[in-house]
């Protein structure tokens, strides 16, 4: 018998994967490769909300356990998928700059928040009110690390390419049958795909679509994230990612012309450069009203659990819900009330 059946490898479904493997635990992944939002994810994490200067929740916990993670991940792969790399963000004006010189001084935000004004200027960048820097900042190559750990899920035979059927679940005394797969627990990381889920389905996940694009810019000269209305992301050879748009009202994961033209214009507002678009990507975030990850087990089943609702963090929370969600089940230990879903439930 299986001790996890992990149904979905995205973000939520290979942390949780690599947690239980860590502790020596027999897993399955099972997935039909219908979401795409872990793949082309800006994968940037950043423990500040740079619109409003606050601090990411539990963000030095969760960046210690997520640079462990991948600490660990990248040896087992023999890749490189862990990118530090320094956030700036621009500075439109004066008072722009104060505000962010008081946000330094709070104890909270003071082991992130540079206090030296970047002044630097990046080719092909207009930037007269110079730049802060945010600290502990980077990004994971999303789309390498789950090709990645897939390859290594099956040429160990830990993964099944397929569909998963809700009507074929039954549950057992000690645990879950699936088909011919028994196993104690079955772990639903699906991300919007949770929609289909009987068991979960009525849990308040809103997903946001979000477009992102590839460009080549050869005169664009820049070394670090940049953050402002959208993020550019330097990947070599001239490349940048830049994104992202939001929607919440169109759940399809299609590139459009609506979203094409907000990026654009978003770009020429930060560059003074020609750009050409290599990639128009699109995919739909796992996001919750409430803006925290769901993650728990099924009321009065004890075998059935969820992982699932990291938005757009979730490079740096999928690593720290996945060891909570393990610990919770092999160990006791309780869920924080706010990722919780029975915060949902008991409202009900």
């Amino acid at each position: 018998m299986l001790d996890y059946l992990i149904i979905g490898s995205g973000l939520a479904g290979i942390s949780f994967s690599e947690i239980a493997l860590q502790n020596h635990k027999s897993i399955l992944v099972l997935d039909n490769n219908s979401q795409n939002s872990s793949k082309i994810a800006g994968g940037l994490y950043n423990p500040v909300i740079l619109k409003r200067f606050s601090e990411v929740g539990h963000a030095q916990e969760h960046l210690l356990i997520m640079n462990d993670f991948f600490t660990i991940l990248e040896k087992k792969l023999d890749c490189k998928v862990n990118f530090k790399m320094p956030i700036l963000r621009k500075f439109f004006s004066i008072e722009e700059q104060n505000n962010w010189f008081a946000a330094s001084d709070k104890e909270n935000l003071a082991p992130f928040l540079s206090t030296n004004l970047i002044s630097r200027k990046y080719l092909s960048i207009d930037s007269p009110f110079g730049y802060g820097e945010v600290l502990q900042t980077g990004y994971v190559d999303t789309a390498l690390l789950l090709k990645k750990y897939k390859d290594y899920l099956i040429e160990n035979n830990l993964f099944l390419d397929e569909s998963f059927n809700y009507s074929l679940l039954q549950e057992k005394s000690n645990g879950t049958q699936y088909k011919d797969i028994q196993a104690k627990h079955i772990i639903f990381a699906e991300g919007f795909g949770m929609h289909a889920n009987p068991y979960f389905k009525n849990l308040p996940l809103d997903g946001t679509k979000g477009e992102i694009f590839i460009i080549k810019a050869p005169q664009l000269d820049l070394d670090v994230i940049l953050n402002t209305s959208v993020f550019i992301l330097p990947l070599g050879n001239d490349l940048f990612k830049v994104g992202a748009t939001y929607n919440w009202t169109d759940k399809t994961d299609t590139p459009t012309e609506e979203g094409k033209a907000e990026l654009i214009a978003k770009i020429k507002d930060i560059i003074t450069c020609d750009f050409e678009i290599v990639e128009h990507l699109a995919g739909i975030r796992p996001t919750v009203k409430d803006r925290k990850p769901l993650v728990g087990t099924y009321t009065n089943h004890n075998s059935i659990h969820i992982l699932n609702g990291l938005g757009t963090r979730g490079v740096v929370l999928g690593p720290a819900m996945a060891k909570a969600l393990f610990e919770c089940i092999e160990y006791q230990k309780p869920l924080d009330k706010a990722i919780d879903i029975r915060r949902f439930i008991t409202k009900s």
